[in-house]
């Protein structure tokens, strides 16, 4: 067999290689029927079990108050799922909303089921949206922050309606929740958005997808990566690289608070600093020693909602 005949074979079983490594990357990745809330736990590495009994006790107390479902259509035509939840009366002294926004595979209230208890005190209202593609939330692609901005900012809108002009309202995002909100940063956002606070975020599909392809499954990201980008540009309407929460944050006016566990092995906090770095408004940012991905404020609850009411106070 001529060596040109043999390249072109091992070329062909590359390339096929390459379909099908990507086509599987792409399913468990990408697509709301086979991702999985329990894989993504094990990768991210964080050990829930520790905080069992306060997020149960505040789970709680959560579903204890008033509350209403919502829903609103998407840019593109989804039916959105968000939970309202009214200021407890007592605390309240003027009209503040959080739009709480979770991370992948999640859902709307379990991300912040330990910090409602910080918002409740502190006399804010609370949305909770099912990101497109979780929960109650229509779609059968993940957004991952790219589409999710623009969902984002109709939920903005939402709450302007709801509560009025002079509301004044504050976006908390926790990993893919904190990168949508990163990424919001860079729109034309109304002025009643007072504040960002970004929890554990990532940069862009792209580069995260390659920090867990190399570092978890010690493969190279060439060419699943580039596979998965012509895929999703045709099947969910957007590139991994389209939305860089390090671009989007150059054109950000409202401060935004950046925080990061130093441990986060499955977002790594260089990424926190890349952004920080990039970013043009008023900015603060708190890296929590010893914090896994999303473990920051259990991990050392004091500092952290230390650092929320300074970030509250300054805006």
């Amino acid at each position: 067999m001529g060596i040109i005949k043999k390249g072109m074979i091992c070329a062909g079983a590359l390339m096929a290689a390459g379909v099908v490594e990507t086509a599987y990357f792409y399913g468990r990745t990408m697509k709301r029927q086979e991702v999985d809330m329990e894989r993504t736990i094990k990768m991210a590495g964080t050990d829930w079990s520790q905080y069992s009994d306060i997020l149960a006790e505040r789970k709680a107390y959560m579903l204890a108050q008033p509350h209403e479902d919502v829903y609103q259509t998407s840019f593109d035509g989804l039916k959105l799922h968000a939970a309202y939840f009214p200021a407890v009366k007592e605390n309240s002294e003027k009209k503040r909303v959080v739009i709480c926004f979770h991370g992948y595979t999640s859902k709307g209230m379990s991300d912040f089921t330990g910090l409602t208890d910080y918002y409740f005190r502190h006399g804010y209202a609370m949305l909770h949206p099912d990101a497109r593609a979780h929960a109650e939330s229509e779609g059968e692609y993940i957004g991952f922050g790219c589409l999710d901005r623009k969902d984002a900012v109709n939920w903005i809108q939402w709450v302007i309606q709801k509560c009025g002009e002079d509301v004044e309202i504050l976006l908390h995002g926790i990993s893919m929740g904190g990168a949508t909100v990163l990424m919001a940063s860079g729109l034309e956002l109304p002025p009643q958005v007072k504040g960002i606070v970004s929890d554990c975020a990532f940069t862009s599909p792209k580069e995260v997808f390659t920090h867990v392809l190399n570092t978890m499954y010690h493969l190279p990201a060439f060419p699943v990566i580039q596979g998965a980008d012509i895929v999703n540009r045709k099947l969910a309407g957007y590139g991994m690289d389209e939305c860089n929460a390090k671009r989007e944050v150059e054109k950000a006016k409202v401060p935004i608070l950046f925080i990061h566990g130093s441990k986060d092995t499955f977002v790594p906090a260089r990424m926190c600093q890349e952004i920080y770095d990039c970013c043009a408004s008023p900015k603060k940012m708190l890296i929590v020693e010893d914090a896994a991905h999303g473990e920051s404020y259990f991990k050392n609850m004091q500092l952290y909602e230390n650092a929320l009411d300074e970030f509250i106070q300054s805006i």
